[in-house]
């Protein structure tokens, strides 16, 4: 081997995770999904941790001790699908230019702490969010990050034997009009708000890339872009 030809330096310490980075899936498909996915992982705890980046279709969901108090309408005649799921928290909505992360991690690969990666997955958004010039917050005894007294990301998971699933919403470019049937997270002090009423040209291209980098610069990992055909299909954006 010449001396000035480049040697490969393996780090043994490396963790990776594998990035699936999505367009519009409907809310099931993707519940579903990381059902299989946690299962998985609890069968199988070697298994890589995943980052799902997507949107969906207008929907409403409900935490699994939720309250339908926080529902501005009859439940059995809502305008959109609504779901109640196994996470924490209230009932949020999801919509196109909203932009949803699925962490799918093994929390013994990086600490077991419940409380410290609820504070992660916030920094991950607050970076994300400086990145065009903007600064967020959060706000002590919320889970969450706001502009200001405006919320702009929501966060609940659920977490079996150190596994994650379910995660954030970052309000990119958002419709926010079917916000206005549910008490958000059931808070009715803060306004729900999104990244473009305050730069007006972002879009989810750009936040979904710079959010990635985000999330592997705080969770200290590499990501691996993992080929859409071993996700469920998705939806075309009309």
């Amino acid at each position: 081997m010449p001396d000035d030809t480049p040697v490969a330096i393996v780090d043994t310490n490396e963790v990776y995770c594998q990035f699936y980075n999505l367009g519009l899936i409907s809310y099931q498909q993707a519940w579903r999904w990381q059902q299989d996915l946690v299962a998985d992982r609890i069968n199988c705890p070697n298994l890589e941790d995943i980052l799902i980046l997507l949107e969906h279709p207008p929907v409403y969901t409900l935490g699994q001790g939720a309250s339908s108090e926080f529902l501005k309408f009859d439940p059995h005649k809502s305008e959109y699908e609504l779901y109640r799921v196994e996470r924490g928290g209230e009932v949020t909505y999801h919509c196109p230019g909203q932009l949803v992360g699925y962490p799918i991690l093994n929390l013994r690969r990086h600490q077991m702490d419940l409380h410290w990666y609820l504070r992660q997955l916030e920094e991950v958004l607050i970076r994300t969010i400086r990145v065009w010039g903007i600064e967020s917050q959060r706000i002590e005894g919320l889970t969450g990050v706001w502009v200001g007294e405006t919320k702009v990301a929501a966060i609940g998971i659920k977490v079996s034997r150190w596994i994650t699933m379910h995660g954030f919403a970052l309000n990119v470019c958002p419709d926010l009009t079917g916000f206005k049937a549910i008490v958000p997270c059931g808070i009715s002090d803060f306004p729900v708000g999104s990244l473009a009423e305050l730069v007006p040209d972002i879009s989810i291209e750009q936040v979904r890339d710079v959010l990635a980098a985000c999330f592997a610069e705080v969770f200290g990992v590499t990501l691996k872009l993992t080929r859409e055909e071993k996700a469920p299909g998705t939806i075309a954006i009309t």
